[in-house]
């Protein structure tokens, strides 16, 4: 499921702000960017996303404003002496030393001249509870908006699930009629070949040939279970608790069901109704992918 939170929080001397972008995925990727050092403490951010987030991927951007301190305050005098030399010699050999002032002006900006002060071992004691505290609020409304597309998400499955529904109630209806349909067919049948050979067709036979035609084609038990599985995932769909995982499960064995059911099927109308099943089933498994 997708989603944008952002949260600010301005504490004496420091300012944090934190965005939480997601995008469907079926597991949890979480990605950290932004001030040194919290790129390289994933573990410690995915442990707050975990808290509100169970699948997809998550990019989080931290920034930190701190106060400057005067041990913070820098120079890589090596890199500037470089950086001097190399402008004023490009200048005057190219025949424009008067260029040399100007570029001059903007050598602290270059790479590795004023580098920003860098955080090692844990994050900072000082910064961390912050950092924490806006992450969480951004989460908060990250949940927000995912829940709004949760809600939207939960209609569209619950309208798919009276597709199905509806489909398999005509599959029940149709049952009755498949085994005395085929019935009918075989005395048809029988009748032309005694008409044309003068044979005669024992009842018994008649009647072990229905009979196993019904066998081969009782789907009463596949019908039963689909239906089970309907008013189950109808179920988690309305309870919506990280039913993501579960719903990919009860899916699974409704497509099981359905197969079985489209192989038995004697009858044309029945496998169209069965085909839709199937057809609904696969856009309701693409959807269960991105539910939390």
């Amino acid at each position: 499921m997708t989603g944008f939170g952002e949260a600010r929080t301005q504490t004496d001397g420091l300012g944090v702000a934190a965005e939480v972008r997601a995008l469907n995925n079926r597991h949890l990727k979480v990605t950290v960017r932004g001030t040194d050092p919290y790129p390289m403490f994933e573990a410690e951010v995915e442990k707050v996303v975990r808290r509100h987030v169970r699948r997809g991927t998550v990019t989080v951007h931290v920034r930190v404003e701190r106060p400057a301190r005067p041990s913070d305050l820098t120079l890589n005098a090596p890199a500037l002496a470089t950086y001097l030399r190399q402008i004023r010699a490009a200048c005057a050999d190219a025949g424009t030393p008067e260029f040399a002032a100007p570029l001059l002006a903007g050598v602290l900006a270059l790479p590795g001249v004023a580098p920003e002060p860098r955080h090692f071992g844990a994050p900072p004691e000082d910064e961390w509870p912050v950092v924490e505290r806006t992450l969480d609020a951004a989460l908060g409304k990250l949940d927000a908006m995912r829940r709004e597309e949760g809600e939207a998400m939960a209609a569209e499955l619950l309208a798919h699930h009276r597709t199905v529904a509806a489909e398999l109630d005509e599959v029940r209806r149709l049952l009755p009629g498949v085994t005395a349909d085929y019935r009918q067919r075989l005395l048809d049948r029988i009748r032309q070949a005694v008409a044309d050979a003068g044979v005669v067709v024992e009842p018994d036979h008649l009647i072990r040939e229905v009979a196993l035609f019904a066998d081969r084609t009782d789907v009463s038990e596949e019908v039963t279970r689909l239906a089970a599985h309907l008013a189950q995932f109808a179920d988690l769909v309305r309870k919506g608790d990280e039913a993501g995982r579960k719903l990919e499960f009860v899916i699974q064995e409704m497509g099981r069901e359905a197969n079985t059911l489209g192989s038995k099927a004697g009858d044309v109308t029945v496998s169209r109704h069965v085909f839709e099943i199937k057809a609904t089933l696969e856009k309701v498994r693409e959807l269960v992918q991105n539910v939390e």
